[in-house]
């Protein structure tokens, strides 16, 4: 019997099968659970629904989440098919390419509203509708952060404001929802080849300093993260909540 056999998760931010959402995807079903999907756009969804399709997923819905009617229409068709709702990922995060050039000063109002927006509030609006459906279910609510919201990258900018908001979000919706039995965590993964990664410059200088500073001396999988996701989802980690759980190496520990 796997981990989460019976449990129903939903899972937002899938872009590719180089996605971390993907491998939480794939560790998730290897491990029993019941998989429905939530994609940006059109664009997108040429690329997740066939992914979705491959595992069996029950809902493949579309979601902008800057709009909270679309996000109240998603949560309703996961209550009319399931019933209830087990875990939520959140792997969503968004910038103007734009904004993640030249100096921080040229931050514009529209681009930081944009990227606290997208990557940040999202996951509150979205754990707003996930409580309901998690009662008496003791729920995992995961999202996906960065190093990058806790020291200054180069060419991360506004993102790493946001993800620094996205991390105390974590913190005090576990707080909000922890006295009805929901967990909320984040995972913030090292540098990995993705879709997201790829708007971000110098990415392969900063992957190049993590595989040879960081204790491990080598960059991470999609694999590693999707495992500390399956922990942090899973009744192994029943007593965990609010935490930033870094799989990077190591690399977070080192200064100098």
């Amino acid at each position: 019997m796997g981990l989460l056999e019976g449990k129903k998760a939903l899972i937002f931010g899938v872009a590719n099968d180089k996605s971390i959402a993907w491998a939480i995807a794939e560790a998730f079903k290897r491990e029993g659970a019941d998989l429905a999907f939530a994609y940006a756009n059109e664009t997108v969804a040429k690329r997740v629904i066939p992914l979705a399709e491959s595992v069996g997923a029950e809902l493949v819905l579309p979601c902008d989440v800057r709009s909270d009617e679309d996000i109240a229409s998603v949560f309703s068709q996961v209550r009319e098919r399931w019933g209830g709702l087990d875990i939520l990922v959140h792997s969503i995060a968004f910038a103007n390419k734009e904004e993640l050039k030249g100096s921080f000063l040229n931050t514009t109002r529209e681009g930081f509203a944009l990227a606290l927006d997208v990557s940040a509030y999202s996951l509150i609006a979205l754990a707003k509708e996930a409580a309901p459906l998690m009662e008496g279910r003791r729920g995992a609510i995961l999202t996906l952060s960065y190093f990058g919201g806790q020291k200054v990258f180069p060419s991360y900018n506004v993102m790493g404001v946001a993800k620094a908001a996205l991390e105390m979000s974590v913190r005090y919706l576990a707080e909000a929802v922890g006295q009805d039995g929901i967990r909320v965590n984040a995972i913030s993964a090292g540098p990995l080849k993705t879709l997201a990664a790829a708007g971000v410059g110098g990415f392969n200088q900063i992957a190049g300093i993590v595989a040879d500073k960081a204790p491990l001396r080598r960059n991470i999988t999609q694999e590693e993260v999707a495992g500390a996701a399956l922990y942090l989802c899973s009744p192994l980690s029943c007593g965990v909540t609010g935490e930033v759980h870094f799989v990077d190496s190591g690399y977070n520990i080192i200064g100098l």
